[in-house]
């Protein structure tokens, strides 16, 4: 079956792709053209009936997965996409629509609106639709979980407005995606999809604290906050982007939970996991991505983890000298460079219950124990190591020599906000220690190699 997917490079389009990729040709369409290996990139304007219409050619289904809260009058800049979306569709002979929309009886703001009047728009021309709703999703990407995340996180004690009581119903990241696949069979209408159970903000935030190891979190509940005066406290506490925080938080004083459980039970046959669970499961899939991507990433605050990156252009004779040199690691302070800040940095983590100690491997190999790191990677030219017993929270270091440039990169998902302020104090520190570090690599090879000379 040949699915585009509109929207392909955002929070669930991500993922979906990569789901559908393995038994469907995807057709995976975005404002500027994705970077898939396993599917159709197009950069395209879906508000644009020419381009969309060319994109849909061929399609046999189409999910619409966009939504505009990060422009000023998004409610009428999303029902003008999916009108547009929908009369491509139906001109291309697209049979069927798949929509992620949102929960919410006689919504009152314009967020829960705009995603039930987007579901209505698509199907206008006669394509047809499977609707399905949802609420807060649990996954690292979500903007209503990263808020979540953040808040618990830096706040050990928060001042929350009423709408920390309102009843909702959130559902796990891995949850949609099955919902979403298995949308391609089921009879066209409206779904509404939770994890079957009721719940607060408030209680989510103690779930989300007692599932990362955090200590209780003290909650003030005062009734004449509004959402509006408290989607500024969220701007200072978060780094979630105001427009569409904002939007979110004005939307959070409505109920969003299943109704009609039965319909979509009946239709799917699936059995959602509870909330505990979900948040879980992101928490590990977190770690299992940042693992897996550190060579990759870019300095900044991604989702709560915080990079560091620096590149240094090198003479491509040093290439070898630098790649030995990752096999002669553990058991030395020298190997590091800075021998007195790691000192230090020992020092500190002592008084919180850290127990570094030195230890070298027999070889440097994957899961081998070096120093107070596990090993990860150790491939040709690249070394990356996971921190183990860290106060603070989790923590990767690696390095990478290829093409005349050495790359080190260090991440870090704080825990609690002692790890946030560790961070945040040390952070014009970490930089030029960092920088230093790197240049530490280039002074042991180039020393190395004048004493084989």
């Amino acid at each position: 079956m040949q699915i585009a997917v509109a929207g392909a490079t955002g929070f669930v389009g991500r993922r979906l792709v990569e789901a559908l990729a393995g038994e469907h040709k995807v057709i995976a369409l975005a404002r500027r053209a994705p970077d898939f290996l396993n599917a159709t990139n197009q950069a395209v304007d879906v508000g644009n009936y020419e381009e969309a219409l060319r994109a849909l050619e061929g399609c046999d289904a189409a999910y619409y997965l966009i939504h505009s809260l990060d422009v000023g009058d998004f409610r009428a800049r999303d029902l003008d996409l999916a009108k547009t979306f929908g009369a491509a569709a139906k001109a291309a002979g697209v049979k069927r629509i798949v929509y992620l929309g949102g929960l919410g009886e006689d919504p009152t703001s314009d967020h829960l609106l705009s995603r039930q009047e987007v579901g209505a728009a698509l199907g206008a021309k006669g394509v047809p639709v499977v609707e399905l709703r949802a609420a807060v999703i649990i996954g690292a990407g979500s903007v209503s979980y990263e808020m979540l995340r953040y808040l618990t996180e830096r706040l050990p004690f928060m001042v929350c407005p009423r709408w920390v009581r309102t009843a909702i119903e959130p559902i796990a990241l891995s949850d949609v995606l099955l919902y979403l696949e298995k949308s391609l069979s089921v009879e066209p209408g409206i779904y509404e999809v939770g994890c079957g159970e009721v719940t607060t903000y408030r209680d989510m935030i103690s779930i989300y604290a007692r599932e990362r190891g955090l200590g209780p979190t003290v909650i003030v509940d005062i009734p004449l906050l509004t959402p509006r005066l408290s989607s500024h406290w969220v701007d200072f506490v978060t780094p979630v982007d105001t427009k569409v925080s904002h939007s979110l938080i004005e939307s959070l004083v409505t109920e969003v939970t299943v109704r009609d459980p039965n319909k979509t039970k009946d239709a799917f046959a699936i059995i959602p996991m509870p909330i505990a669970q979900a948040i879980r499961e992101a928490l590990d899939n977190q770690l299992i991505t940042a693992e897996a991507t550190v060579m990759d990433r870019e300095s900044g605050l991604l989702d709560g983890i915080y990079t560091e990156r620096i590149e240094i252009p090198i003479d491509e004779a040093l290439e070898s000298e630098l790649n030995d040199d990752f096999d002669r690691i553990g058991g030395d302070l020298d190997w590091y460079g800075l021998d007195s800040a790691w000192r230090i940095r020992m020092w500190i983590g002592r008084l919180f219950g850290e127990r570094w100690r030195l230890r070298r491997p027999e070889a440097v190999e994957p899961d081998a124990a070096v120093d107070w790191w596990r090993v990860v990677e150790r491939s040709p030219n690249e070394l990356v190591l996971r921190a183990e017993g860290w106060f603070f929270g989790e923590g990767w270091l690696g390095w990478r020599v290829r093409n005349g440039v050495l790359v080190q990169v260090g991440i870090l998902r704080p825990k609690g906000v002692v790890g946030f302020l560790y961070w945040k104090i040390l952070q014009p520190v970490h930089r030029k220690v960092f920088r230093l570090q790197a240049e530490h690599r280039l002074v042991r090879a180039r020393r190395r190699i004048k004493i084989g000379q």
